[in-house]
């Protein structure tokens, strides 16, 4: 990215920079990216579709006429809530090699951007409902697990499994503070075994896997909290109009420049009660 100044002081920067330089580290960055299901959108509000009730098929006898059943449809609105972000660095900085200048916006801003995405996706928008959405732990028809006052084993996870089963859907990922799941991988399958009760994904080496499950970690869930989640019904809206701009013309007197980045993204859990929240019992 070049962050060289145009007209009034504002640098012009293409789409695909800002494709490039906010928008793919923030999604790869972001944990809730990639435990939902990603749909972008220009539209102030968005609508996402929901089942509440499946259409009903009989057997039936043949060149007997079919009965006919409708789905029960309905939708949840999706307002994207503006996360903003901004830095002022000097000018100095600014006219160094264009890889440091990206590094300004990669090390600093998309990194936030995302920490606060995940904060608004595991967390409770309770303390500031206006301005950020709800997330998983405002879900109160969300399906508790409750597993003993310390990990101890598998089962927890296997029952949230089959409770995610049992609505005809699958655990995407399960996503665990990193504390517990540290915790987790030092389990063992038994205590005549040494070998660690989490195995691994077979389609990531590098990443744990709890049931065959596929296991992320974030600092943005509660400790004592692992979330499972079927990744169809868990929605990040995206509105396309992410944005950065650099400015030099807001802080001319002291010779520094601000950048700023702008994304609007909204939630939508469109079945509750496939949504798993095991957590541990209270001693």
């Amino acid at each position: 990215m070049a962050l060289y100044t145009t007209t009034a002081g504002v640098s012009a920067i293409s789409p695909d920079q800002i494709e490039q330089l906010i928008v793919l580290p923030v999604q790869s960055n972001s944990i809730a990216f990639q435990a939902a299901t990603l749909v972008t959108t220009n539209a102030t509000e968005t609508r996402i579709p929901r089942v509440t009730d499946d259409p009903s098929a009989a057997w039936t006898a043949e060149g007997d006429e079919i009965g006919t059943s409708d789905p029960k449809i309905d939708d949840i609105a999706v307002l994207p809530k503006k996360l903003a972000g901004l830095v002022v660095v000097s000018n100095e900085t600014v006219a160094d090699t264009n890889p440091a200048a990206d590094s300004i916006v990669g090390d600093g801003l998309t990194r936030d951007i995302a920490r606060k995405v995940d904060a608004a996706f595991f967390g409770s928008n309770s303390a500031a409902p206006t301005l950020q959405p709800e997330g998983l732990e405002d879900q109160t028809d969300a399906t508790e697990v409750t597993a003993p006052t310390a990990w101890a084993d598998a089962d927890p996870f296997a029952e949230a499994i089959s409770n995610v089963e049992g609505l005809g859907l699958g655990i995407g990922s399960f996503v665990a503070n990193p504390a517990d799941a540290l915790l987790l991988a030092q389990l063992k399958e038994s205590t005549t075994s040494s070998r660690p009760l989490l195995g691994s994904d077979p389609s990531n080496p590098t990443r744990r896997a709890l049931q065959g499950v596929p296991m992320l970690v974030s600092p943005a869930v509660t400790a004592g909290t692992v979330w499972g989640i079927p990744s169809t019904r868990a929605v990040i809206v995206r509105r396309n109009d992410v944005d950065l701009q650099v400015d030099r013309s807001a802080y001319f007197t002291s010779d520094r420049t601000a950048i700023r980045a702008t994304m609007r993204v909204g939630f939508a859990f469109t079945q509750p009660a496939a949504i798993q929240k095991i957590s541990l019992a209270a001693e």
